[in-house]
């Protein structure tokens, strides 16, 4: 899951090598939070906010197959 946020996040950005996946179990569920360029994360975002929560949506059908609980966040830097 980890490898694949990078590998997405690394395509939508103008600075692929400061991309950076941190992970962390909490209560159970892993949680990924995504570190970028400054000025970069309204591409991630993208408009209204779909980017996001696509990428989202994906991880979420990945972790259930899995049988597992995942959540994206976006880091502030």
């Amino acid at each position: 899951m980890q490898d694949f946020i990078e590998f997405v996040a690394k395509r939508l950005v103008n600075h692929p090598d400061e991309v950076r996946v941190d992970s962390e179990d909490r209560n159970g569920a892993m949680c990924y939070r995504l570190h970028l360029a400054p000025g970069e994360v309204g591409k991630i975002i993208g408009r209204r906010g779909t980017t996001i929560q696509a990428l989202r949506s994906i991880l979420q059908v990945g972790a259930q197959k899995r049988g597992v609980r995942c959540t994206l966040e976006l880091a502030d830097e």
